[in-house]
């Protein structure tokens, strides 16, 4: 099976998931920023969650490609290094990487969209050291 994303993280972010953390790990940026500004639908839908998670992660496994690249290292370094790049220069993005140290993830700018992308970063990242 092609375990790309962990149970175990999705729901450590589910403790900060009023704040769409899990959602975002799991690959539904949407729905994340409407957890962000509602703060989990107000609390019911973060509630709920606790109970999706098996299935958001299920989905996450069969969407995003599994490689050298691991999904949880890569969303625990945005969440807490994003500001400085270490994300991307942990994918080899060595130029953006350094480009975000120097200017606060593009000005934080850069860093909101890899919150909306990292995934798909990741699983394109993993797709190209296959082929």
């Amino acid at each position: 099976m092609n375990d790309t994303h962990s149970k175990t993280v999705g729901y450590i972010l589910w403790i900060f998931g009023f704040l769409g953390a899990h959602r975002f790990y799991y690959g539904k940026p949407v729905t994340g920023t409407i957890w962000l500004f509602t703060l989990g639908l107000f609390g019911i839908g973060w509630l709920i969650d606790l109970f999706l998670i098996p299935s958001m992660d299920r989905e996450a496994d069969l969407r995003f490609n599994s490689g050298q690249y691991d999904y949880s290292v890569a969303w625990i370094l945005l969440t807490f290094l994003g500001l400085f790049g270490v994300h991307r220069m942990y994918m080899g993005k060595w130029i953006t990487g350094i480009l975000y140290l120097f200017t606060g993830g593009f000005f934080l700018i850069g860093l909101i969209y890899d919150f909306w992308t990292l995934n798909d970063q990741v699983s394109i990242k993993n797709s190209q050291r296959f082929s």
